[in-house]
């Protein structure tokens, strides 16, 4: 057990503590970003299963996939054409803030159901990462808690 002289030697090492637990939290919200924004971009153009509150994504119509055919893209590859919505998914970190998103309307219109079912690809992806994003902040805080950062 750690021993301190003086209570302003307890109150630096609680500072440091503080500091620590920080610096690896915005560490691990940066890789659990990273995790759901990968995730989301890979669930685009690949049907995917309902989970949790996200309904399966119904199949494409036999009139949507000609129209695909005709504009020269794939198919059968939901929300998938030039990959331009897949690399409009981007993340971001400040302080102990992270969000992944899009400024494409297109995504939008498809994780919504705007034009067609809905195809969530933002909160089923935060919905199946959750577990590991939970994970990867409780590991942050014990690294900050044990003297890392």
């Amino acid at each position: 057990m750690k021993e301190f002289g003086s209570l302003a030697a307890f109150a630096d090492h609680l500072a440091a503590l503080q500091a620590g637990v920080t610096a690896q939290l915005e560490k691990g919200l940066d890789r659990a970003a990273k995790r759901v924004q990968k995730t989301a971009q890979e669930e685009i153009g690949h049907y995917q299963e309902a989970a949790g509150p996200f309904q399966k994504w119904e199949e494409l119509t036999r009139g949507t996939q000609d129209d695909r055919e005709r504009k020269g893209y794939t198919r059968n590859d939901p929300g998938l054409r030039s990959g331009a919505m897949r690399q409009s998914i981007e993340r971001q970190r400040q302080g102990l803030q992270a969000a992944v998103g899009s400024n494409d309307d297109h995504l939008v219109w498809f994780e919504m159901g705007a034009k067609a079912e809905p195809r969530s690809v933002l909160g089923l992806a935060a919905h199946r990462e959750s577990e590991a994003v939970g994970q990867i902040i409780r590991d942050a805080v014990a690294h900050g808690l044990s003297g890392g950062g």
